[in-house]
């Protein structure tokens, strides 16, 4: 009888005493957190996570504090493997953990400007174009002539590339959206289905390979473990706006699923302007056990959008609303249906060494009638990313570093097709002829990527990188011979190209740190760059390079109320590429000189009041761009001197931010873009314009399970008429005046509401 009591006795002792594992990480991009405070607030004993974000605790209630994040407090009741994850603190930017370049690092600490931009971001504009949050970016400009026709661009790369983007890489986690030709869309992506905008600016083929003007690094919005709930949204705008949003989340202790269905409609401002969008993204996490974790990402878009295209200067001024002329007269519009799946292991060899392996696929159908042609388009793409990440010690000093591979390959198939809409009556819109021409192309490439971060003193670290990068081409032309229709087909295979790169950081105090880099990056050419008129293939041409030096300080003060980074950098571009127009339709590559970007980029955040029931910031970011063509000669006519077409001279931004406990919030935001070249003569340039955009809300917890969110917004509040994208150089054809500029939109409005419940 005595052992029974006294087992019946202890057993309370033991099962609270015994130990729960678990490990702490940063929710958007699941990478664990070292050094965080778990704070048992019974008795304040405090227990710290390890270098893979491990820890041991019992039963109790905690505080979870690390720097950079919010603060988060739970309750833990039971024994099982517990993961918890911590949300970035937008006022703390400079503390939170980064991965953009592989090793996740604070952001303080590393040796390239880097911009994060958080959901706060992301929320204060219209959820309907990422372009006005790239435009906050210091260095990046994006235009956008319609929601499906946008130019991307960081420190002027990419803003020769007459349509479309390239020369940037970017990636939706570890899937490139980056095909085999070097050209990006992310402009498809929903917003509401993105937690988080990672920009690494400059030369970043050391890691990423081709990629000269830099990368940006989408991050979905990850499921939550230990929740379930349901968020719905509708917004309502000018132009015939519709736009609908549905998110689930459900998630246990282990395992989490996300799904993100939106549908967008849009009138347009202009004729022929009508956009209509579905999109679906799912996310999964699995934790398997301590050393293995699984997560899928897929991503599903169906898009039409008719075409508008460019205008003269006459039309643009006296009749923006309307659409170039054959551009209506063909109803010209682009459907594509695009599809992505990847699915990534992590797993944990011992404590101080992790592997990350990637399987991702990905497709696009697409048909797109134009006055000159149709064209039809098909790509199916495979690909592999694994890397290593490992530390160890070297002179009783910690040494980071990450080695690893990409290989990609995609199959690109299209043809052209005569467009009859000339042939039939008016308003018939385009209609399909003989075909014109019929490609199959296979195009492919391998990254071998090495990176270390050392910390050579105290609170300096040296970061080392290189990577070597093969492409390679291969053009089928299926289309019978003949005089007009030469046999186009063949090879392309790039010589080996080895992009190093160097850095330093040092920590002058805990709050400030000074860097610096040198850099070579890339751009690879496309296989239409290559081709000319006759069927050849141009083996002479060489891919865009440069070498990127910059040095940058970025920090806080006033106890975190005060965010700033400034960069001063030098990109020294060689072999520039020029698209020399042959005719209506057909480009050819030319190396035609060499370009100089200097270039300063400064971003400041203060918060002026930061109290339990009201909250004021403001942010200023500014870029100053000195672009010039070093040495261009391009034909009989001599550029060198002359400023770098189709980048604005400077770009200014800054903005108010309120919030309070009641539920009201909102901002300002005012954008000053300057004058940009749009011949490369310099004969040509288009106007600066400032746009002022204004958003309010109110927010309230109805019950703790129903959160109401109420939302309007006015973009260009004081109606400024400006050029929302610019096409440099433009010919013209049939004695037309040359068509230059995508109207940007007059005032217009928007508005909504948005239900999350949580079960």
């Amino acid at each position: 009888m005595k052992i029974i009591s006294f087992i019946l006795l202890i057993l309370p002792v033991l099962g609270f005493s015994q130990t729960i594992k678990g490990k702490v990480i940063d929710s958007d991009q699941r990478i664990p957190l070292e050094n965080v405070s778990i704070i048992n607030i019974q008795d304040n004993n405090i227990t710290t996570s390890t270098s893979n974000g491990e820890f041991e605790i019992s039963e109790g209630q905690y505080q979870i504090i690390k720097s950079g994040y919010k603060t988060k407090t739970i309750t833990v009741k039971d024994s099982k493997y517990l993961i918890i994850e911590l949300v970035i603190n937008p006022s703390e930017l400079n503390e939170i953990i980064i991965n953009a370049n592989q090793i996740p690092k604070a952001l303080k600490k590393s040796v390239a400007t880097i911009e994060i931009l958080s959901k706060k971001d992301i929320d204060r504009s219209n959820d309907i174009n990422i372009s006005q949050v790239l435009n906050r970016t210091p260095g990046v400009f994006v235009q956008s002539g319609a929601l499906n026709t946008n130019r991307f661009t960081i420190r002027g790369i990419g803003s020769r590339n007459l349509f479309g983007t390239s020369k940037i890489r970017a990636y939706f986690k570890d899937i490139p959206l980056t095909n085999g030709s070097g050209e990006t869309t992310i402009e498809d992506f929903e917003l509401g289905s993105i937690s988080r905008i990672e920009v690494i600016k400059g030369a970043t083929s050391s890691i990423y390979g081709a990629g000269l003007g830099g990368t940006i690094h989408l991050t979905p919005q990850n499921a939550y473990l230990n929740e379930t709930s349901v968020n719905s949204q509708l917004t309502v705008g000018s132009f015939g706006l519709v736009k609908g949003t549905v998110n689930f989340n459900h998630g246990n202790t282990k395992n989490s699923y996300r799904g993100v269905y939106s549908n967008t409609h849009s009138d347009g401002y202009r004729d022929n302007n009508e956009y209509d969008r579905q999109t679906f993204t799912f996310s999964t996490n699995h934790y398997i056990n301590n050393n293995n974790e699984i997560s899928v990402l897929a991503s599903y878009v169906d898009l039409k959008a008719f075409i508008p295209s460019s205008l003269n200067e006459d039309t643009f001024i006296n009749n923006p609303t309307a659409a170039a002329f054959t551009w209506a007269q063909a109803q010209g519009f682009e459907y594509s249906k695009r599809g992505i799946l990847g699915v990534t292991w992590n797993h944990q060899y011992q404590e101080k060494l992790k592997q990350v392996t990637s399987v991702f696929g990905s497709f696009r159908d697409a048909y797109e009638p134009r006055p000159f042609n149709i064209l039809e388009e098909n790509t199916f793409a495979l690909g592999l990313r694994s890397r290593l990440l490992g530390k160890a010690t070297l002179f009783n000093k910690p040494l980071n570093y990450t080695f690893g591979g990409e290989y990609f390959r995609d199959r690109y198939t299209s043809g052209t097709f005569e467009n009859l809409f000339e042939d039939f009556p008016e308003g018939t819109g385009s209609v399909e002829g003989d075909r014109l021409s019929d490609f199959k192309e296979n195009r492919s490439y391998f990254n071998l990527f090495f990176e270390t971060n050392y910390e050579v003193l105290k609170n300096t670290s040296i970061v080392i990188g290189l990577n070597y990068n093969q492409t390679s081409y291969d053009l089928e032309d299926r289309f019978p011979v003949s005089d007009g229709n030469p046999d186009q087909s063949g090879e392309f295979n790039f010589d080996g190209i080895l992009s190093p790169k160097i850095g330093l950081s040092h920590l002058i105090s805990n709050d400030i740190s000074l860097y610096g880099s040198v850099s070579q990056g890339f751009s690879p050419l496309s296989l239409e760059d290559t081709l000319l008129p006759d069927g050849q293939i141009n083996t002479d041409l060489e891919p865009e390079t440069g070498w990127n030096y910059e040095i940058g300080t970025r920090g806080s003060a006033f106890n975190n109320k005060l965010l700033f980074n400034l960069a001063i950098y030098r990109l020294d571009v060689r072999n520039l590429l020029v698209a020399r127009r042959v005719a209506e339709d057909q480009f050819i590559g030319v190396n035609a000189g060499k370009t100089q970007h200097d270039g300063l980029e400064l971003a400041v955040n203060y918060q002026w009041i930061d109290t339990e029931k009201f909250k004021l910031g403001t942010f200023l970011n500014y870029t100053l761009n000195d672009f010039t063509f070093e040495e261009f000669i391009d034909e009989d006519n001599d550029f060198s001197g002359n400023d770098l077409t189709g980048v604005p001279s400077e770009v200014f931004n800054a903005g108010i931010d309120i919030s309070s406990k009641f539920g009201i919030y909102g901002n300002i935001n005012f954008q000053h873009v300057g004058s940009q070249p749009i011949t490369d003569s310099n004969s040509l340039f288009s106007d600066s314009y400032n746009l002022t955009n204004i958003k309010v809300g109110y927010k309230k917890e109805l019950t703790k399970r129903i959160t109401f969110n109420a939302f309007f917004g006015i973009d260009n509040v004081l109606d400024e008429v400006f050029a929302s994208q610019i096409l440099i150089n433009a010919s013209s054809f049939g004695g037309n005046a040359p068509r230059f500029f995508y109207p940007g939109n007059p005032i217009n409005y928007y508005g909504g509401f948005n239900i999350n419940y949580t079960f």
